[in-house]
This record gives structure tokens, C-alpha cells and sequence, in this order.
């Protein structure tokens, strides 16, 4: 956390006890030990279709909104109790660099707020506090989670906001430090701990919101529903991205909090800043307990789904033993009408010289042979169980 200076001006019009030092790449022209302070080279003219919000605030009270960030940094230096805020959104390299050659920010934090895609983490260089935050929102309509990434720079006497994604929204935290002139008034770390709080606030409805498709799918689960896996698979890779973006907080949040003696933060935002901590505490823990419940549901899910397969295999395996049952009582019954079929056969071809054509006893014994025969086949089958 930046330590927190005085505020009030010194004789020569400086803030006592900091300067911003002069970038490595330009040497400052002389200037009389009690001047202004010397401008940085100008750096390349950046676009500023990304600035979203540029003020600068004294005693918590916006005094300039600056259009472009070479007005918020001449601003600033007219103001030295004053306090610059700018916040952007997927700034350009020229934007980044104009900042860090006015702010003295490290190349390894600029090099970072433009590529995102970075773990939550805090890191000091020098006096500026680098913070990247993921901030979460649940969208309805798709129900799925949306992350988006913040990168936040905080020094003496500025913070810098770089926004990749829609969440959150920062502009409801400015109206809401703005109406509150006396926490602002607090300095750099007042708006950061806004800006946490924010961040961690948005985790409810997504908290919410996937609670409510934990009902659902559990709904889906025992009704069979085969899509319910997809849905499950799904929605742990979101509480996968969950747990990236609230576990590492709870660890930089206590960090913070440990250096409130070192750095003479304001009971207030002590405060502040431990009921956002218990807060995401809070959150972190409902998320792991989702991806466990969703580990637990995927098992059942499973089982239920061999089950079913089981049964629809032993009702397939059923239904083949009835058929070949019932092929077993044609065949026999077949075989059975076969035999007299044959025999009625031979003895119709007419042929003159057929012997026993002309026989007395030869309807009678063909006819005997003929039962016979059915009646032999029948007690064959009869005693295999095929009939």
C-alpha cells in the first residue's frame, strides 16, 4: 500500500517529503530549486478513445475533468495536494507509456496492463502499488459466468485504472467515492479499497447465479436429461476460473491489512478493507464448495447413467432370450408340419411305376407315418423345452 503523505503544501509549493522522479529516457531542464516540477519528454501522441474517466480531486472533491491525459497531468501539477484518478479501458502502448514516463511506473507493470491475461496478484515498485484484480459477472440469458481483468496502479498521488472486459463497473465506484468526499479525501488507498469492495461485491450474483444452476442441474441429473453432463463439465471449468480469481485475493487482501502499521493507514479504511477480506473469505469458500458439490454431482451422474445403461442392456439381453424363444416354438412347429408335408409329397407325384402306387394298405400306413413322424418330432422338442 502507498504510504500515505502529508497533504498540506510546503512553503515552495511542493508536496513535502515526495517527488516524482524524472524518467530515465529524458533529462529535465534546469529549473529553479523552488520552480514547478520539470515536464516529462512527450511521449508519442496517444489515442484517447480509450479514457474513459480522467479527474483530478482535491480534499475528495473532483476540481478538473481533464479531456486528455497530458491536461490531467498539467493539472495534477497545479494541485500539489491533489490527486489524479484516470481510468481505462484496453489502453494503447502510447497511453501506458505517456503514464509511466509522468508516474514513473515500472516497465514489467505497463508490460503486463497491456498484454492481461495475468494471475490476481500485488506487487510494490518503489512507492506504486501494482494490483491486477479478475472481476466476475453472471450473465443470464446464456447462463454462464463472464471474467474480465483489472490492472490498478496506485502512487502518492494518483491511481490509474486498466480495464480488459466489462466488469466491473468502475463508474458507479467514482460516483459513489464522489459522494463520499471525506473517505476520498483519504487518498489513493481509499479508491483502491473501493474498488476491491466493488470487485468482490460483483462475486455475489455470480455466487447466486450459479447456485441456482447448481439446482438445476441436479434437477436434471435424477430427471436422466442427456445433456446434463455437457452442463456439468461446463460450468466446473467456470468454477475453475472462480477459484483462479478469488483464492489468490484472499492472500493479497491479508497482505495489505498486514502492512496497516507499517504504512499508517487510516482506521476508516481498516476497517474498509477487513469486511472486504471477510467478504471474499466468504465468497472463496462457497466456490470451492460448488467444485466439490460439481465433482460430487459428475460421480452421481455417472453411476446413474451406468445404471441405466445396465438396465437398458438387461432389458435388451430380456428381450433377445423372448425372441430367440419364441424362433425356438416356430422352428419346432415348423419341423413338425415339415414331416407329413414330405411324406404327402412323395406319395402325390402320380409316377405309374411308383412302388406301393397300387398298394390297399398305403393311405392307411402313409398316414400313419405321418403321425408318426409329428409325433416324434413333438415329444424331441417337448423334452429340449422348445416347445
Amino acid at each position: 500500500m502507498p504510504e500515505r503523505r502529508d497533504r498540506r503544501p510546503s512553503p515552495s509549493g511542493k508536496r513535502p517529503g515526495w517527488r516524482r522522479p524524472t524518467p530515465p529516457s529524458a533529462t529535465p531542464p534546469a529549473a529553479p530549486p523552488d520552480g514547478p516540477r520539470p515536464a516529462p519528454a512527450p511521449a508519442a501522441a496517444p489515442d484517447h478513445r480509450s479514457v474513459i474517466d480522467s479527474a483530478v480531486y482535491r480534499d475528495g472533491r473532483r476540481i478538473a475533468s481533464p479531456a486528455t491525459l497530458a491536461e490531467t497531468f498539467r493539472r495534477l501539477r497545479e494541485q500539489p495536494d491533489g490527486m489524479a484518478w484516470i481510468g481505462l479501458h484496453r489502453p494503447t502502448g502510447p497511453e501506458l507509456r505517456s503514464l509511466a514516463a509522468e508516474f514513473n511506473l515500472h516497465e514489467l507493470a505497463v508490460e503486463d496492463a497491456l498484454e492481461a491475461h495475468q494471475r490476481p496478484k500485488l506487487e510494490r515498485y518503489g512507492e506504486t502499488l501494482f494490483v491486477v484484480l479478475r472481476a466476475a459477472r453472471y450473465l443470464d440469458a446464456p447462463e454462464e459466468v463472464e471474467f474480465g481483468e483489472l490492472h490498478v496502479f496506485v502512487g502518492p498521488d494518483f491511481l490509474i485504472t486498466v480495464r480488459h472486459g466489462a466488469a466491473p463497473d468502475l463508474s458507479a465506484v467514482r460516483r459513489r467515492m464522489e459522494e463520499s468526499p471525506e473517505l476520498l479525501s483519504l487518498g489513493p488507498e481509499a479508491a483502491l479499497y473501493a474498488i476491491l469492495d466493488a470487485v468482490v461485491d460483483g462475486y455475489a450474483p455470480v455466487v447466486e447465479g450459479v447456485q441456482n444452476d447448481m439446482d438445476e442441474i441436479e434437477t436434471e441429473v435424477f430427471r436422466g436429461d442427456p445433456e446434463v453432463s455437457r452442463r456439468i463439465y461446463e460450468l466446473s471449468r467456470e468454477m475453475v476460473e472462480f477459484q483462479r480469481a478469488t483464492r489468490p485475493l484472499v492472500g493479497m487482501l491479508h497482505a495489505l491489512m498486514a502492512g496497516f502499521a507499517k504504512y499508517g493507514t487510516d482506521e476508516e479504511l481498516q476497517r474498509y478493507l477487513r469486511d472486504v477480506a471477510d467478504h471474499v473469505t466468504h465468497t472463496s469458500e462457497r466456490v470451492d464448495g460448488f467444485r466439490q458439490a460439481l465433482t460430487d454431482i459428475l460421480t452421481v451422474n455417472a453411476t446413474l447413467v451406468s445404471q441405466q445403461q445396465n438396465a437398458e442392456m438387461r432389458a435388451l439381453a430380456e428381450a433377445g432370450f423372448e425372441q430367440n424363444e419364441e424362433i425356438k416354438k416356430i422352428s419346432s412347429w415348423a419341423a413338425i408340419l415339415f414331416a407329413p408335408t414330405l411324406v404327402g409329397t412323395i406319395y402325390g407325384m402320380n409316377f405309374e411305376t411308383m412302388p406301393e402306387l397300387h398298394w390297399a394298405a398305403g393311405y392307411p400306413f402313409a398316414i400313419l407315418l405321418m403321425a408318426v413322424v409329428c409325433t416324434s418330432l413333438y415329444v424331441i422338442f417337448k423334452k429340449r423345452d422348445w416347445l
